[in-house]
């Protein structure tokens, strides 16, 4: 089964990978992974407000994933695989296909302007070191481009 990975965040290049993944999940019986990243706190806060500030991170990152899973659900009638960890991204992202060699994709959407986000610099800029393809997902492009490609 191919498994393909995406990064999830709040941004619109996020949402356009997330479309593509759950397609072609859908068109080559394969599965989505969905990785929600906590980025670290640039300060530390007294005991009980810094751990109540990390429950809102973690809180709001859980209820976006979970938001596309219900998203992939509606597309490709399976439910994928949910995970949320705390770290620097491309960091998290690199321990996470070192643990699951079954992902055959990492699926990143480049932002419609500008630079195209970290996440697709980093992993671009490495991709002949990676385990798997990484899949560049243009911001810019409609569903139904999503669906004609996918």
């Amino acid at each position: 089964m191919r498994v393909y990975l995406v990064i999830v965040d709040e941004t619109d290049e996020a949402r356009v990978a997330l479309h593509f993944a759950a397609r072609r999940a859908a068109k080559t019986d394969g599965a989505v992974h969905i990785l929600a990243l906590i980025a670290p706190q640039a300060f530390n806060a007294f005991g009980g407000v810094q751990a109540t500030i990390e429950a809102e991170a973690r809180d709001r990152a859980e209820v976006m994933a979970t938001g596309a899973a219900g998203s992939i659900l509606a597309q490709s009638g399976r439910m994928p695989t949910i995970s949320v960890r705390r770290g620097e991204g491309y960091k998290v992202v690199q321990e996470y296909l070192a643990e699951h060699p079954e992902v055959a994709a990492l699926v990143l959407g480049a932002a419609q302007e500008g630079n195209p986000g970290p996440l697709v610099s980093h992993f671009t800029a490495r991709a002949g070191s990676l385990p798997c393809p990484v899949f560049i997902i243009p911001g810019a492009l409609s569903g139904e481009d999503i669906d004609r490609l996918s």
